[in-house]
């Protein structure tokens, strides 16, 4: 039996969801990070750290909510975001799309919004830094959030997508 592509769409949609709450889930309240200090850190490798950074933006830091009404504005943005990919998600015929759609809809549902509903901000985890380069501090979500956004922006950009003058 063949899935439909908006069946790898849900699937992938539900991956990334679980594992970004269980992996914040872990580090919260059984590995204690939600009793750390902000940019408190544990190290793990010579360019890895786990630390605690509570973030008011969305993804990677971006518009920062100040207050319950910016809260609620990232609310409202992230439903309209996620009610528009799963439109999109159900129509699309192309596997690799749907994955990406999933992707994207997963990491918001588990950031922007169940993230936001429980804790007003979002729980951040994982510092990669290494030859002078410090990346932001994220999580689950994001990267399945930026995986998706690539598998969309190949997706569109396929020769066959493009138009030839």
């Amino acid at each position: 039996m063949s899935l439909k592509p908006r069946n790898w769409g849900i699937i992938a949609a539900v991956v990334a969801l679980i594992a970004d709450q269980g992996s914040k889930l872990y580090l919260l309240y059984g590995a204690g990070f939600a009793h750390m200090g902000p940019g408190q850190s544990v190290p793990v490798l010579p360019f890895f750290n786990l630390v605690m950074v509570w973030n008011p933006g969305i993804s990677y830091g971006l518009f920062p909510a100040s207050g319950p009404l910016g809260t609620y504005v990232l609310i409202a943005f992230s439903l309209a975001a996620v009610v528009g990919l799963a439109w999109w998600l159900w129509n699309t015929t192309s596997q690799s799309l749907a994955i990406g759609l999933g992707l994207v809809i997963g990491g918001a549902i588990g950031n922007n919004l169940i993230d936001r509903l429980i804790y007003g901000r979002v729980a951040d985890f994982f510092h990669f830094y290494a030859f002078g380069y410090d990346w932001y501090v994220f999580n689950i979500a994001d990267t399945a959030i930026t995986l998706g956004a690539i598998a969309i922006v190949y997706e569109v950009l396929k020769p066959e997508h493009l138009h030839n003058p």
